[in-house]
């Protein structure tokens, strides 16, 4: 694989990040973009980027059903630092390690975007940009994730796959943006991470 984007994002993770700019027009429109005053939990989630037919493509998990407010969305690998970890990059490597089976090992760090809050979970998330030279052989954790979606980093910089449904929130109507791929809705956090990585790669 020619290397040149790899280098070029990993100029761009080290320069000034776009931010908050970036990310809101993922957002839902009656998000809230900022939590309480208290100690928020933290989360590490990792976009893993690897070669897979001579082109680079991003790693999202469908997760599984289960009684919590993130049950059955796509999303990126990750989940909630442990006590045991070293830092949240560890975490987001570790729960990725956990999740789709990419040992921490075979992941190169390029960087780091903007933190996120989640209103929904009173998290507060840290995404890291990781690549594999190679095309990892993918082990899914099934009491964790259902699926493993693998998308062409080229595919996400189509603007038709950005759409816009109507939604309902405590009788206040607003609207949730979200990608569409594959047929696989992506919206809220994973959304608003993920136009900050691609207005990175797209300028």
């Amino acid at each position: 694989m020619n290397d040149a984007f790899i280098n070029k994002l990993k100029r761009k993770l080290s320069l000034p990040l776009p931010g908050r700019a970036a990310q809101q027009p993922m957002a839902p429109s009656l998000r809230m973009n900022h939590g309480n005053s208290r100690v928020l939990a933290q989360a590490g989630v990792m976009l893993f980027l690897y070669p897979k037919d001579n082109e680079w493509n991003l790693a999202f998990i469908k997760r599984q059903e289960y009684p919590g407010a993130h049950s059955g969305q796509i999303s990126f690998p990750g989940g909630k630092a442990d006590v045991l970890d070293s830092s949240i990059q560890h975490t987001a490597l570790r729960e990725t390690e956990e999740e789709i089976g990419v040992p921490a090992s075979q992941i190169n760090i390029l960087g780091s975007l903007t933190k996120l809050y989640i209103p929904v979970s009173e998290f507060e998330v840290y995404p890291f940009v990781g690549f594999s030279q190679a095309l990892p052989q993918f082990k899914i954790d099934p009491h964790e994730v259902q699926y493993l979606i693998q998308i062409k980093v080229n595919d996400l910089l189509n603007p038709a796959i950005r759409l816009e449904r109507p939604y309902t929130q405590h009788d206040l109507n607003g609207t949730i943006p979200y990608f569409d791929l594959q047929g696989h809705e992506i919206w809220g956090a994973t959304a608003m991470i993920l136009n900050e990585f691609l207005t990175l790669i797209g300028h």
